[in-house]
């Protein structure tokens, strides 16, 4: 019984894998996939097929590589989130922290037509972490997820303009979340994992000798994570599940090769994170313990950039986004004070030798400043964040 007193007690006990308000792109996905496409903002991530990174972006991309090539990424993510009280006095630090998220794809040909990819990244994720004592720390304290994604894919050129592509993914996603609990019962934390199967599938038409178009889909994937709560109350203890699915993505992109120097490219990306409406808290029978809502709505990622080659060893890159927040104002938590973001990104490409590259990338992600009025649990937490992402990402690309 206790324990489904201290469950009921958190507010976003619910809110296991809700916890990077401060992720790189909006919500807590991660788009950070490849170097080389930070530097353009992730423009034409589902035309471009640049390198074996496409197999995250669009699988059909595949068909526009030779032989057999591997791409190593790193990417240090530092988000910051300050809050301030509605009497104007900062509290709990800068609950953003640094996150190294390294990411890797390998794609090899089978057949002239037919190509296999393999990728090995992280889709969600990221941490966010208060001072212990500060003024919401009734609503979180610390708050982390990690989530690896395994994902073998085909691709399959029907003639010289159309290529398909399709993968599957194999995931697992972990999670830790505390907040303090009062009394005896301390500081509580719940921790939980799980494993699923999503998908993924894309077309690439060749319009032109000088411009494409991609089109790519990530299914939503559903987990039943099991975990458990511990706090300093031993009695109140015990296993709780969590079942939730995080959402499908469309992209629609494009690339045009202006002229020998110049490339362009765009993208669209509709995420649904619509379907996450509540957040649904069971204990270890199945009963009940807690159902938060969040009416998070669908967003639109919207953007746009240019590559300027100055030679056939150097390139440089540029890019500029605007990325929808799911959050709406009414449901900002301390957890989440994610809120619309503009990218500016830069970048740059070496050639060591004609078989591989090394990528640089860098984006500043500026967020709108954002309100939050949490009533419970109590005390109330109301006031504003100042909130922004820097990224810097390096890749190395081998062909052989």
């Amino acid at each position: 019984m206790m324990f489904k007193q201290t469950m009921v007690s958190w507010s976003a006990a619910g809110a296991m894998l809700v916890m990077s308000g401060s992720a790189a792109a909006s919500g807590f996905a991660l788009i950070e996939q490849s170097a080389s496409g930070l530097g353009n903002a992730f423009a034409g991530g589902a035309a471009s097929a640049e390198d074996a990174s496409t197999v995250f972006f669009n699988p059909a991309g595949m068909s526009r590589l030779s032989g057999k090539q591997i791409a190593i990424a790193v990417h240090g993510i530092k988000p910051s989130a300050k809050f301030t009280s509605s009497a104007g006095v900062p509290s709990g630090g800068d609950a953003g922290g640094l996150s190294v998220v390294p990411n890797g794809y390998f794609v090899m040909e089978m057949k002239p037509d037919l190509k296999f990819g393999l990728g090995l990244n992280s889709p969600f994720g990221l941490q966010t972490q208060y001072d212990p004592n500060w003024a919401g720390k009734q609503q979180a304290i610390k708050s982390k997820i990690e989530t690896v994604n395994i994902n073998p894919s085909l691709s399959y050129q029907v003639n010289d303009a159309l290529s398909l592509g399709a993968g599957l993914d194999y995931q697992h996603i972990s999670g830790e979340l505390s907040q303090y609990s009062g009394g005896a019962l301390g500081t509580a934390v719940i921790k939980g994992t799980d494993n699923a199967w999503g998908y993924n599938f894309g077309v690439l038409y060749n319009v032109d000798s000088s411009t494409r178009i991609g089109m790519a889909y990530r299914s939503a994937i559903s987990y039943t994570l099991n975990g458990t709560v511990a706090t300093s109350l031993p009695a109140a203890n015990g296993s709780a599940m969590l079942d939730i699915k995080l959402p499908d993505t469309w992209s629609f992109s494009g690339f045009h090769q202006y002229n020998d120097k110049w490339d362009v490219m765009a993208d669209v990306t509709l995420t649904g994170w619509s379907t996450f409406k509540q957040v649904k808290v069971s204990d270890g029978t199945g009963a009940t313990i807690s159902n938060t809502p969040e009416n998070w709505r669908d967003t639109l990622r919207v953007s746009l950039g240019a590559t300027h080659h100055y030679n056939k060893q150097w390139l440089a890159r540029a890019g500029l986004a605007y990325d929808q927040s799911p959050v709406p104002d009414a449901f900002r938590t301390a957890r989440i004070p994610d809120n619309n973001r503009t990218w500016l990104a830069f970048g740059g490409q070496y050639k060591p030798s004609a078989a591989s590259a090394i990528d640089v990338g860098y984006a500043h992600l500026f967020i709108s400043d954002s309100t939050i009025n949490q009533p419970t649990p109590a005390p109330a937490l109301v006031g504003t964040y100042s909130s922004s992402v820097d990224i810097l990402s390096a890749q190395y690309t081998y062909s052989f």
